[in-house]
């Protein structure tokens, strides 16, 4: 084989490896993106799903707080308590908490 054929081997030789590196690279940033854009995916449903629920944790919470308040108000009407009794008796609470 004459000097110029074998450089034009080498030549072919290295171009075909340099395709096939940047085809390589092309494949793995493609797989990457991919792989990248599917953990935001989950990453995104996970979030949503938690978001989810807490607002529901938070309404249950609300609704039992209303409850609080109405059972509440029932057994301060049961006892006899008026509304100006209400105030009094915060006051008393009060006071006794800060002795």
């Amino acid at each position: 084989m004459s000097k110029s054929a074998s450089t034009s081997v080498a030549g072919a030789e290295r171009t075909s490896d340099g395709a096939a590196a940047g085809a390589l690279r092309e494949h793995s940033t493609q797989e990457l993106t991919g792989f990248v854009q599917n953990l935001l995916q989950n990453m995104q449903e996970r979030f949503q799903e938690i978001s989810d629920s807490i607002i529901t944790r938070i309404d249950e919470m609300g609704t039992r707080i209303d409850d609080l308040e109405n059972s509440i108000s029932e057994l301060m009407q049961q006892a006899g308590v008026e509304e100006g009794d209400k105030q009094t008796t915060k006051a008393n609470v009060a006071s006794r908490n800060r002795s």
